[in-house]
């Protein structure tokens, strides 16, 4: 690995599936041929090889391709994995069908794990060679859903602003100004909407075709299976959204309610969700080169690791965080495993959104680091509920440096940040129960299905009032939530997760440095057992166990 690379600067060479299946026909023949587990391992460690190469590939194109859209060389890039990423599962699933079934099983075991043989039991659950024309078709749509989201641009106040960019006016102090951009976002996305509707239908019904190809009476037992569910099912997930609607939904009501009067607002309409305080929220107080420079003292102070981490980040330019023109809303952080390297995308719009990327996907990017050199790649196998707590307690963590950020509103924000933090797990659980309504009953046209999310905003979120919007007023705010298009039954790992993070925001409340080292130790376990264990091993407790939420809201000072 060169050692003074930079992100922008790294090459690309698109590896084909050809290529690929040539290789990949090697490490089967040699892994069938391979005479004891030791000799097998060996070859395990050829598939690493080949799947860091083309992971690296893949990610470096996502992220081009997600930095400007209007790129065609790496729009065709994108194109083409996403036709050919579902030969690749089918070439992982039987690869690891053979592992599964290895005569030197115990061997491999005592040097992989226990859990990815679990894992692996429910990638041959989810996955069969009769999916991949689905899948590619899938992957059509999806990509369809973010390139027109990505590419819908608003006209505002002489400005030509894409819905990410949008933001820092739809959050404005001014109520005025709330008010005026979020009806021109609302009528711009009344010109997309009856392709937004297009869109997921044809994703409900491919989905709810590959359900039926594989055996399943609906999409929601392949989903469970797709996102690597492998200690709760989906009635442990409903007990949690129980738990929500009987003791978060009214915490979340009351702080709604001190939030209104806080306003000075007879009540609160869509245009207040997300505004805190009257003179608005809490706003980064320097330029976006000053937060890095705001991060990095505040990683060098925090711990050893977390000062080795961010130079690297910063060393290796790792951060495409910049808003602009055609750059696919939201942030996300993935690694380039070839370079053993984190990488962080999100869009910086002058909101306090853009020190949650140096918290949030730095949470992410920390983990990913501090375990990079894990010669078991499947100790990285992170599945999603694990790897959000990463990144949501970063965010408490990082709290006692706010005042680097937002100056002499620092306590503005680690109260807008709490309260946010307690008002998204409703909204988050209804985003999951939405999905398992709709892929129960996938026969729901498009007007059924917002009648649905209607219903169940009064269920989570009692205090909002739409005020006849056209777009966000017919149960459409969840056609912006990407994970809704992108990656079903994921939304809910965040809820899952946010718990807990509020749990290491108790601990440390308590002792700082005791919750940093079991935060540290909960990171470094990375995959290597299961969700509920790892919590239990650093003295944690389950989102699945009865009570859990009630303690969490009892310990939570607003």
């Amino acid at each position: 690995m060169e050692e003074n690379f930079k992100l922008a600067e790294l090459p690309y060479e698109r590896i084909t599936i050809e290529s690929f299946q040539k290789e990949a026909e090697k490490i089967i023949e040699g892994f069938k041929a391979a005479k004891s587990g030791e000799e097998q391992f060996l070859v395990h460690k050829k598939y690493y090889g080949l799947m860091e190469k083309m992971r690296t590939a893949i990610v470096l194109t996502e992220m081009r391709h997600s930095g400007d859209v209007s790129d065609k060389f790496y729009e065709a890039e994108q194109d083409y994995y996403d036709e050919i990423s579902p030969k690749i599962e089918s070439f992982e699933v039987k690869y690891k069908k053979m592992l599964f079934e290895s005569e030197y099983r115990e061997y491999l075991e005592s040097k992989i794990g226990k859990v990815p043989f679990k894992n692996i039991e429910i990638q041959i659950k989810s996955f069969n060679d009769v999916l991949i024309p689905l899948k590619q078709e899938e992957n059509n749509l999806t990509s369809k859903y973010n390139k027109l989201v990505a590419q819908t641009k608003v006209e505002f106040r002489g400005e030509t602003l894409n819905l990410s960019l949008l933001g820092k006016y739809v959050r404005s102090k001014d109520r005025a100004t709330r008010i005026e951009a979020s009806r021109a976002r609302s009528e711009k996305l009344l010109t997309i909407a009856n392709e937004l509707d297009e869109i997921y239908d044809k994703l409900v019904k491919n989905r709810n075709e590959q359900a039926k190809a594989m055996g399943y009476e609906n999409y929601v037992e392949l989903g469970y299976y797709n996102m690597k569910r492998n200690s709760y099912d989906k009635n442990d997930v409903a007990n949690f959204r129980n738990q929500v609607k009987k003791y978060l939904v009214p915490l979340a009501s009351k702080m709604h309610e001190e939030r209104r009067k806080r306003l000075g607002l007879e009540k609160l309409e869509y245009v207040d969700e997300g505004v805190y305080f009257l003179d608005g929220n809490p706003a980064p107080t320097g330029t976006a080169d000053d937060i890095f420079v705001s991060g990095q003292k505040m990683y060098s102070e925090l711990s050893p690791e977390t000062k080795e981490f961010f130079d690297f980040m910063l060393k290796h330019e790792l951060f495409d965080v910049l808003g602009r023109a055609n750059k696919i809303p939201g942030g996300f952080m993935d690694m380039l495993l070839l370079y053993k390297a984190p990488i962080v995308f999100a869009n910086f719009n002058g909101t306090s959104g853009d020190i949650d990327v140096i918290t949030h996907e730095c949470g992410h990017a920390f983990q990913g680091f501090i375990t990079r050199n894990d010669e078991i790649m499947e100790n990285n196998d992170i599945t999603s509920e694990t790897a959000e707590v990463h990144s949501m307690s970063m965010e408490f963590f990082a709290e006692k440096w706010m005042e680097l950020f937002f100056g002499h509103r620092a306590d503005d924000y680690r109260k807008m940040h709490l309260e946010d933090a307690i008002a998204f797990i409703p909204y988050g659980s209804m985003v999951d129960e939405f999905q398992e309504i709709i892929y129960t009953k996938p026969e729901l046209t498009p007007a059924e299905r917002r009648e649905v999310w209607k219903q169940l905003e009064k269920e989570y979120k009692p205090h909002l009032d739409f005020n006849d919007d056209k777009f966000y007023g017919d149960g459409r705010t969840w056609q912006l939530q990407q994970h809704i298009y992108n990656w079903p039954f994921y939304y809910i790992d965040y809820c899952l997760a946010q718990t807990c993070a509020l749990q290491f925001k108790t601990r440390m409340d308590e002792d700082y440095k005791v919750a940093w080292d079991k935060y540290l130790a909960f990171c470094l376990q990375s995959a290597k057992d299961y969700f509920p264990n790892m919590l239990h091993n650093v003295g944690l407790k389950s989102p699945f166990e009865d009570g859990f939420m009630k303690e969490i809201v009892e310990k939570i000072k607003l």
